[in-house]
């Protein structure tokens, strides 16, 4: 195995290199997913895309055995104004290798490829293995995952790689946007008229502030609102405004529906209120599930992560795990270190070849 796995380790590091030179912001993926099924099929994978995913199955599949998928994105942000490296030219210096999606997710993404290929050809599996690199993770786009769903069979539980410092993201929050709004009525600021609906406001948004909601997880803590946006039609400084907008951002932890959260909140606040989306909601996977025992026996932890992902969008059990660490994604000169990857593709085949073989 030494040999294989050190060969799929260095493979890794070179296609991670490829995709670091091909621009992926979300939406726009085309150059990876082209680069990422003319590689499955040098491999002689034969490898399916429906729009800007990637998706492949294990050689000997059997409709009569269970499915695990193999997911991770290939899509990223657009590197902001403080890189001082080409975001697009991988260098490997240090140990770090650089580059935009370098850690979030492609080291997940090239780990779990890897892992993908060292199984691929096996007829003496328990499970079938399909490997999904999906597209429009970074703006929890409907053609990402989503879509990818509807062309894959059923599954029946999944890795989905992201950066954790390989340790196991059993739970994670949900993500609910609510767009706010108190009514109130137009007046002259100099006469007492009008009903102001900047006050009204106010008094919803102390009551997100101040309110605690009662159930409170292990694993992910409180559910939390913070208000991030406020603002009213006015352009001037003499009229009473008669509506007043604000943006609540809701962390949802697993002890909660998110229409259960929204009931509690329509119950007390009395600025109209409209999610702009129920999908990202909260997951669990149990720690008796047979992914995470085979976790824990490699020696990993687990914990409840505060960041949403396509585990949110996934309706099965999932265990989110991999390279990388999360507090690097999304800064300038984006890297992950090159053992990260090495130390990812020896995990993931351990980590399945508990269940596999």
């Amino acid at each position: 195995m030494n040999s294989d796995l050190n060969r799929l380790q260095e493979e890794a590091i070179g296609v991670l290199s490829e995709l670091i030179k091909r621009p992926s912001f979300s939406r726009e993926e085309e150059q990876t997913a082209t680069y990422l099924a003319a590689f499955l099929s040098g491999k002689n994978v034969d490898a399916k895309r429906v729009g800007n995913n990637v998706l492949a199955r294990n050689k000997n599949f059997d409709e009569a055995r269970p499915t695990i998928l193999l997911n991770s994105h290939h899509d990223t942000v657009k590197p902001n104004s403080a890189y001082t490296k080409d975001p697009f030219v991988p260098q490997t210096k240090g140990g770090k290798l650089y580059g935009l999606g370098s850690n979030d997710a492609g080291g997940c993404l090239v780990s779990l490829l890897m892992t993908f290929l060292y199984f691929y050809e096996r007829e003496d599996l328990k499970y079938n293995l399909v490997f999904a690199a999906t597209a429009e993770e970074e703006i929890s786009g409907a053609a990402g995952i989503q879509l990818a769903l509807e062309h894959l069979p059923k599954i029946d539980f999944a890795v989905v790689g992201e950066p954790t410092l390989l340790q196991m993201a059993v739970a994670e929050r949900g993500l609910m946007v609510l767009d706010c709004k108190a009514i109130g009525k137009a007046g002259h600021a100099a006469r007492d008229e009008g009903e102001n609906a900047l006050y009204k406001a106010v008094k919803d948004i102390e009551w997100f502030a101040s309110f605690r909601f009662p159930k409170v997880s292990d694993l992910l803590g409180p559910v939390k609102t913070s208000v991030t946006v406020i603002e009213t039609q006015n352009k001037a400084h003499n009229v009473v405004p008669a509506e007043c907008s604000f943006v609540v951002d809701v962390r949802v932890n697993e002890l909660y529906t998110m229409q259960e959260v929204l009931n509690i909140i329509h119950g007390n606040v009395l600025s109209d209120v409209k999610p702009r989306s129920t999908r990202l909601k909260s997951s669990l996977i149990s720690l008796d599930h047979p992914l995470v025992k085979a976790g824990l026996a490699l020696g990993k932890t687990y914990y409840g992560s505060p960041t949403t992902s396509d585990k949110a969008l996934i309706p099965f059990p999932a265990l989110k795990i991999g390279p990388g660490d999360s507090a690097r994604s999304h800064s300038a000169d984006e890297f992950i270190y090159v053992d990260e990857i090495k130390e990812g593709v020896d995990f993931y085949i351990n980590l399945l070849q508990q269940l596999l073989v």
